[in-house]
Order: structure tokens, then C-alpha cells, then sequence
């Protein structure tokens, strides 16, 4: 076995430093689809809503987006949990990335969704849909009590009456089964009595 001798000369101030990923909690968009492709991934969404001095949902807030293929559609809060990060911590990041910073949401203190729904690739096994993945969705209904102005690819925060957010019409709107999701969500903080 042959004994290796130190360089006098190296320094390891020299060597390139080796970059760990910024977010080892994000993937390579690769990296993303080959896991959808083999495993349900974990989402939060969130229902934001406005309430009255006693706790009533008076309002319910929905994003308007363009989908991939560039109809406007509405949708929820959502977004992926990462490796590593709370559900609370998820459910804030989402919140603020599609919000703006300004939403000041109040976190409900239990962990414990309004409802849970399962997204599928293929219809009819569930109310859910996402062609790109199964996951699991917890879904929870957050008050905010700042100014809403979106960031990323929401376009606008549309604040409509609880009965109106649970209509048909608006459901019909909303992709992937969305409207059948924000209708749960109401009746199990008992907005649509």
C-alpha cells in the first residue's frame, strides 16, 4: 500500500469552498417531477378570509391566475410543504408569497385543518384533480387583517361574500375541484349556515 505525502505547499484557504444548495428544501425542477411521478407530495392551502368582531366570516378572499395554458382562473393559497419545515412555517410562506407581506394572517393555533382534500392525475377517483401529481392537501381557513396585494403569479385577491364563494357559478371557476374544497372549508368554520 503506497503512503501518500502531504504537499508542503497546499493550504486548504486555497481550495474552492463547496456551495451548499441555498434551500436544500427545494428541488431541481427534474428532481420534481420524477417524485411526482412516484410519490404524494404534502401541500397546505389556505382559505383567507375576513372576519367580524365576534369571529364570523364576513368575507372570503380567492386569487385570480392564469393557468399553464394562459386561461384566468381562481384558485386558493397552496403550495408544497418542504423537507424540514412546519406546516405553520409552509402555510405563512404561502400566505405572504401570494398575499404580500402586508396580510398580516393569523395562524390558527392547532395544526388541525379545516378539511383535507386528495388531488389525483386522474379524474374521478376524488373531487380532486392536479394532471401533474398526486398529493395531499391540508386545507385551512385563515383570517388576515392587512392589506392583500399579490405577488407571484396571482394576479388579484377578489374578497366575495361567504354565500357567493360557495356558489355553483363560482366553483365552476376554479380548478381541480377548488370549489368543492372552499365549500368544505366554509361549512367547517360554519361560514355557510
Amino acid at each position: 500500500m503506497a503512503v501518500r505525502t502531504p504537499d508542503p505547499d497546499w493550504n486548504p484557504d486555497d481550495e474552492p469552498a463547496v456551495q451548499p444548495p441555498a434551500n436544500p428544501g427545494w428541488l431541481s425542477d427534474l428532481e420534481l417531477a420524477e417524485i411526482r411521478g412516484r410519490l404524494p407530495l404534502l401541500y397546505v392551502e389556505a382559505v383567507p378570509v375576513r372576519v367580524d368582531g365576534v369571529g364570523q366570516v364576513t368575507e372570503v378572499g380567492v386569487l385570480l391566475r392564469a393557468n399553464a395554458v394562459g386561461e384566468m382562473t381562481r384558485t386558493l393559497v397552496s403550495g408544497r410543504v418542504m423537507y424540514g419545515e412546519t406546516i405553520r412555517d409552509a402555510l405563512f410562506r404561502h400566505l405572504e408569497k401570494d398575499l404580500g407581506p402586508m396580510a398580516f394572517p393569523q395562524l390558527p393555533a392547532s395544526p388541525v385543518p379545516a378539511t383535507v382534500a386528495e388531488y389525483f392525475p386522474m379524474p374521478g377517483i376524488s373531487p380532486f384533480t392536479d394532471e401533474r401529481q398526486h398529493a395531499v392537501s391540508l386545507a385551512y381557513v385563515v383570517p388576515v387583517t392587512g392589506t392583500c396585494e399579490p405577488r407571484q403569479d396571482a394576479l388579484e385577491v377578489t374578497w366575495v361574500s361567504p354565500a357567493e364563494a360557495a356558489s355553483e357559478a363560482f366553483g365552476a371557476e376554479m380548478e381541480g375541484g377548488r370549489g368543492a374544497l372552499l365549500r368544505r372549508a366554509l361549512a367547517a368554520v360554519g361560514a355557510l349556515d
